[in-house]
């Protein structure tokens, strides 16, 4: 089997032709039962598992809409020679019935069940560009050292979701493996393209089955029945982890950093694909006597071709001459021109639906010269530098900055102040726009409400937010990509929305959601798709509507560890390195601490002196840059955990005070250190004395010198008794309520006397009790 057929143990499916796919009607006179029909009983003596099929469609399909394609072939060394039994059932909560059903009747009748693992629109629809909805990344282990192969990939890019035993024995008697790993979410178009990308890099690396590169691959479903040879087992799920899930950047980006299997062959059924070149220097005969067949020879340069002329690279007349020079020059005899004709055209038509109308491009004038200017020139020329728009030089006409963050670490609302300030030419931190600037912010995250709500909860001063409210123009969240189709889209959006005058910046939040990696599809992490990107589609909107405009570009960061991000932040950026050697200038936030909130901004500029990381926090709704010489320098995780001990005995002493005096106790500061040494962790006397001590300065503890009509006599201490504030007092007396005659004791709000001065430690009197004032600057703050 070459590289163009699809299928790994199961009866190849043709892709030329869509009437060669067996439908429903097709199927024998002994037909399975369909969803709601009576499960007829298994012959074999090993049943299907309901349960299983039913974990299996929850991981594979839970999240997705449409059809599952259901495939039944003959299972190999039967003696049994039975067309195949195709049938769609639903992605809903019948699935696992429906499918169960089936499963029992394939059973009897000697057939393995397959699904092709993404869902399609209808029934009779199998192909690869059928395939609408995915929602897991699988790989096969069906060769080699099974065992070996499986701990890399779970060292590399974690535990699965699923694992899965096929029912296959390797020839060491291993068992054969389906790792899966599930998606937060269904991938679509580019992210579909993605993930089966994915599917054969990962196959790649660990000489797994390289067929599943295909959408329309189909695998066998756990809880069905393994006939080969007439031997039957379970496909049994080994492992299940429902709450495992992986984000597929997060994914595509840990496959792209695993490391192949060093020492392993290729499985021996996993040919690659040839390369274009020699599809289009290799000649091939008639009757399959080749590597591939003439249809798959002629299709794969048709596609080729037709792309050149759908991205603007060569004419039409080009193309047609180039696809005819293919026919005469490798095929073996050459197609008659109307045959090859029809196929051109259906490939066109098909490749337009797909990617939408051709891209025109306007012939561009050569230029005169390429400018270039001696030493000399250069030194004299002392002309003013232009403004930055967002100085120091963090972005500069023309330029681009690339602002990186892990998801959830105010990334997108950092952005939008720095964009509401630029738009004001207002001042943001250490940076400043030299006057409002017009900004158009192309964002594909936020939905508009929560758009307008996020934007709503900015601290902005007046006069800021009146400069901005014309001058910042913002998008919903979009769904499409800044492809051939998209980059126009958005020119007369920014047209509209600045008709007078070319905006200033065009912000694209986040890159991932928009990005297009151009013909190949590759994604982000392809440094030529990157920079097909960037050179295509970023710089070509700049160019098309305001070529001095300076691009901002929202990114996220890989899962590093905190040390690594200290050492060198910008390696950080998710994706190609070709970004960062791309940029003028870089900013990464992160959080030193997840526990704290601060995050620390590292800037990087290419057209300027560095400058110091910032450290920065969002308090009272505002971005605010502290002030780093209160940080600790040597030993900041034991100083750390110190401090979380104090705020505990804090708490705990102001605690057992309050619950003491519900049950009738107030103590002094001696007594109540003597009564509770070396208790609830608080250490000894003298410990629990200076606790007391620094929360009386603070005013978390006042005084009460006496309260004799609720029977506490005077205190002999200096101070009095330890009061914390609403502090309630069991008087010793009961209170019936007269609703319910539910007794209980009588309790009384006790208010202080006296307090404890911050600056001397003086006792003095309090001027209001019912005012409890504090004294803590971190409360203040």
């Amino acid at each position: 089997m070459t590289a163009w057929g699809d299928f790994n143990d199961a009866a190849p499916l043709p892709e030329d032709s869509a009437s060669e796919l067996p439908g429903a009607e097709q199927t024998a006179l002994d037909r399975p039962p369909g969803a709601g029909q009576p499960m007829p009983a298994a012959v074999g003596s090993i049943a299907p598992d309901i349960e299983q099929i039913a974990a299996f469609l929850d991981v594979v399909f839970g999240y997705c809409d449409g059809l599952i394609p259901v495939r039944g072939f003959i299972d190999q060394g039967q003696g049994l020679d039975t067309k195949p039994h195709n049938i769609w059932v639903p992605a809903d909560r019948h699935a696992a019935a429906s499918l169960s059903a089936y499963a029992t009747w394939a059973a009897r009748e000697g057939s393995a069940v397959y699904v092709i693992p993404g869902t399609v629109a209808e029934q009779g629809q199998a192909r690869a560009e059928h395939v609408l909805q995915m929602q897991t990344v699988v790989v096969d282990l069906d060769a080699g050292d099974i065992t070996a192969k499986l701990t890399h990939l779970v060292q590399h890019l974690g535990a699965p979701t699923l694992l899965v035993e096929s029912g296959g024995r390797t020839a060491e008697g291993v068992a054969k493996l389906h790792v899966w790993w599930r998606l937060t979410e269904p991938a679509e178009g580019a992210d579909l393209v993605r993930v089966c990308a994915l599917r054969g890099e990962i196959a790649e690396k660990v000489s797994g089955d390289l067929h599943f590169r295909s959408a329309h691959q189909p695998i066998r479903v756990p809880g069905t029945v393994h006939q080969k040879q007439g031997v039957q087992r379970r496909v049994t799920i080994r492992e299940h982890r429902p709450r495992v899930e992986v984000e597929l950047p997060d994914f595509a980006a840990a496959v792209a950093a695993m490391p192949s299997m060093p020492g392993l062959e290729a499985p021996a059924h996993s040919a690659n694909r040839p390369g274009l070149d020699a599809v289009l220097t290799t000649p091939v005969r008639e009757g399959a006597q080749d590597a591939w067949t003439r249809f798959q020879g002629a299709s794969a340069a048709i596609g080729h071709f037709v792309r050149m002329v759908h991205e603007g690279r060569i004419t039409g007349d080009e193309g047609w001459e180039a696809i005819c020079q293919y026919n005469a020059a490798c095929l073996r005899p050459a197609w008659p021109l109307d045959r090859l004709k029809a196929e051109a055209d259906a490939i066109w038509a098909l490749h337009v639906d797909r990617n939408g109308p051709p891209l025109l491009r306007a012939d561009a004038a050569l230029p005169a010269a390429v400018p270039a200017h001696t030493l000399g020139a250069l030194l004299d020329d002392r002309s003013p530098m232009p403004d930055d728009l967002i100085g120091p030089r963090l972005l500069t006409p023309g330029g681009m900055l690339v602002l990186g963050g892990a998801p959830k670490v105010g990334k997108s609302d950092f952005l939008i102040s720095l964009l509401v300030h630029a738009a004001a030419g207002a001042p943001f931190l250490r940076f400043t726009a030299p006057r409002p600037l017009r900004v158009f912010y192309l964002q594909a995250e936020i939905q508009y409400h929560y758009l307008r709500e996020r934007l709503q909860q900015l601290r902005l001063d007046r006069a800021v937010a009146a400069r901005a409210r014309d001058t910042l123009v913002v998008t919903p969240k979009l769904r499409m990509l800044l492809d051939e189709r998209g980059v126009p889209l958005v020119a007369a959006a920014i047209r509209q929305a600045f008709p007078d005058a070319p905006p200033d910046v065009i912000c694209i939040d986040p890159i991932r959601n928009l990005f297009d990696g151009g013909p190949g599809g590759e994604g982000e992490n392809d440094n030529a798709a990157m920079l097909f990107f960037l050179q295509s589609r970023v710089e070509a909107l700049r160019d098309e509507v305001a070529p001095e405009a300076g691009i901002i570009l929202a990114h996220h960061t890989k899962k590093l560890s905190k040390k690594q991000v200290k050492d060198d932040p910008f390696l950080s950026l998710s994706g190609a390195s070709a970004l960062r050697g791309f940029y003028t200038s870089g900013m990464i936030l992160f959080r030193p601490d997840e526990e704290e909130t601060p995050r620390e901004l590292h800037v990087e500029l290419r057209n300027g002196p560095g400058l110091n990381p910032l450290l920065i926090d969002k308090r009272g709704g505002a971005w605010v840059e502290l002030d780093r010489k209160g940080e600790r320098i040597v030993r900041r995780d034991v100083g750390a955990r110190l401090d979380a001990e104090r705020s505990r005995r804090h708490d705990v002493i102001l605690q057992i005070i309050a619950q003491e005096a519900r049950e009738g106790r107030v103590f002094t500061g001696g007594a109540f250190a003597a009564q509770f040494e070396n208790t609830h962790g608080l250490g000894g006397n003298d410990t629990i004395s200076r606790r007391i001590n620094v929360l009386a300065n603070k005013g978390y503890i006042k005084f009460l010198r006496a309260a004799p009509e609720h029977g506490i006599p005077a205190s002999k201490s200096s101070k009095g008794y330890l009061l914390v504030q609403d502090m309630l007092f069991a008087t010793g007396e009961e209170t019936m309520d007269p609703e319910t005659g539910e007794i209980t004791p009588r309790l009384v709000r006790l208010l202080p006397t006296h307090f404890q001065s911050d600056t001397n430690s003086a006792v003095l009197p309090v001027e209001n009790p019912e005012v409890w004032v504090l004294n803590d600057p971190e409360v203040e703050a």
